[in-house]
């Protein structure tokens, strides 16, 4: 089968190898990926901080307002494995070009609107697009580095760019809203976007092909609407709770319909998600990281953000600030320790210590209260988290695509982004229903003045930490036990750059 990228010219370099000059192509390749996935990833932070400017000028209600969040959420995660298929049928340069495009607009639309409606709409338009661009860019990564001493740097500074979107698009969030408008928080994409675009253009080969590719229609309906089902309903449980009947109703026929997609990808021809791709021991132990990490690092962005806002006072440009060091932290571990580690201990050792790392920074965020320090509190909490999480995070990147043929990297690439979405969605419900549950059980039993309902708010805090340190050890015990000790084998690579 003929596939994503050029194989209808002779090709000036061969990926991991060629001529003079490709090897410096390449790591401007992931440059240019890694700010569409940067785009990608902090989108689902930087709309949170300038939400109340949002609603105060749009005049919706309070019940609305989680569709902003919630739009995004619910067509990217359901969508995510029809764009990985779709890169892998179309051609990946062309499916990154379009997601890009269409990222842009449906900020720009964002940007301008003038209605809840719309500016939810724009929402939903990010979603799709995003499906289709986030998948194409892991994917082209995939085939791009498959030298190893590359593809561990290469996926180091993916992986970190995956891993601290998220608190960077708090501090972008924050800054852009406190000194300029709400509305600059989707306008900023058209620059990210316009920057990757150009990059693609010059940098990326065209896509030719002699065969008409083939989709899993079946298989794309129903797990397209089994994803839909999961992420709405533990988005439902957020606010109604778990024993509501809408929330049994999505989570269940979710769940079965994932089980029907299970059953249909080993019938059909021509499968979406061949099961090939998640059975393999290392990519489905490194799904399941990803997975575990997107349930847990949910408690570090929200709880941690409310804290610093609500308790201590910081104003939201200063708590963007506060999560750098975990930025860094995360950087640097993602880009020198699986180049470093891996060869030598594993990615066993490697991803399940990463997760032991993190839960001790976890632990250590139990310990704040109403009047603590940032210093002995929170930054070597933070710390230990950005260096857990990055090389764990590095680490399961590279496994969740090793060894995979170029015609399964985008629906391998998808995999990953469908597991930290589904995770975080999780995560969102499972531990907001804690806290608020921490926090009611604190005032059930006290008098409810100031000073005690502050209190309730550092408990409910506290004890999702606890939960979420929890999480982690799993995570690394999973680990421990199902993550092959010899390291991932790059994909089958490709060329994929123009000439």
């Amino acid at each position: 089968m003929t596939t994503a990228i050029d194989r209808g010219a002779p090709a000036p370099e061969r990926t991991g190898s060629g001529r003079r000059g490709s090897h410096a192509l390449r790591w401007w390749v992931l440059a240019v990926l890694g700010v569409a996935q940067l785009m990608v990833v902090l989108d689902a932070t930087v709309v949170n901080i300038a939400l109340p400017a949002a609603q105060q000028d749009l005049g919706f209600s309070d019940g609305d307002r989680s569709w902003v969040v919630t739009g995004y959420a619910l067509a990217f995660g359901s969508l995510l494995l029809l764009g990985g298929r779709l890169s892998d049928l179309f051609g990946r340069r062309t499916t990154f070009i379009i997601g890009l495009v269409g990222f842009a607009v449906a900020s720009a639309v964002g940007g301008a609107a003038t209605s809840f409606e719309m500016l939810v709409a724009a929402r939903v338009g990010q979603g799709v697009f995003g499906a289709l661009l986030a998948p194409a860019a892991l994917s082209l990564l995939t085939v791009t580095f498959t030298e190893p001493s590359e593809r561990a740097k290469a996926f180091g500074i993916f992986g970190a760019v995956a891993g601290t979107g998220g608190a960077i698009g708090l501090l972008l969030g924050g800054a852009l809203t406190e000194w300029a408008s709400w509305r600059w928080v989707m306008f900023v994409n058209l620059a990210f976007a316009a920057v990757a675009l150009v990059g693609a253009v010059l940098l990326l080969a065209k896509h030719t092909s002699t065969e008409r590719p083939k989709l899993d229609i079946p298989g794309t309906v129903v797990v397209t609407a089994g994803l839909f089902g999961i992420v709405y309903g533990f988005s439902h449980a957020e606010s109604d709770g778990w024993t509501n009947g809408v929330t049994l109703a999505f989570l269940l026929g979710g769940a079965a319909l994932i089980a029907v997609f299970a059953w249909l990808e080993t019938r059909v021809a021509h499968p979406l998600l061949p099961l090939r791709i998640v059975l393999d021991r290392m990519r489905g132990t490194s799904y399941l990281t990803v997975f575990v990490m997107g349930i847990g690092m949910f408690a570090i962005f929200l709880f941690l953000t409310y804290y610093m806002q609500l308790t201590l006072g910081y104003s939201p440009i200063m708590t963007g600030v506060a999560f750098l060091p975990m930025v860094a932290a995360m950087v640097a571990s993602s880009t020198t320790g699986p180049s470093l580690l891996l060869p030598k201990l594993g990615p066993k050792v490697v991803v399940s210590g990463g997760f032991l790392i993190a839960a001790a920074g976890m632990a250590w965020l139990t310990r704040i209260g109403l009047d603590t320090g940032y210093v002995t509190h929170i930054l070597p909490a933070l710390i230990l988290l950005g260096f857990g999480l990055g090389g764990s995070m590095s680490t399961a990147f590279q496994g969740a695509t090793s060894g995979v043929q170029h015609e399964d990297a985008g629906v391998a690439s998808a995999m990953i982004n469908t597991s930290q979405q589904v995770g975080g969605s999780i995560g969102t419900a499972l531990l907001s229903t804690i806290a608020a549950s921490a926090a009611t059980d604190y005032l059930s039993a006290r008098t409810p003045d100031p000073l005690t309902i502050a209190q309730s708010a550092i408990e409910s805090y506290t004890t999702s930490f606890w939960w979420a340190t929890a999480i982690f050890v799993v995570g690394g015990i999973l680990t421990a036990v199902l993550m092959p000790s010899t390291a991932p084998v790059p994909a089958e690579g490709e060329p994929v750059l123009a000439h």
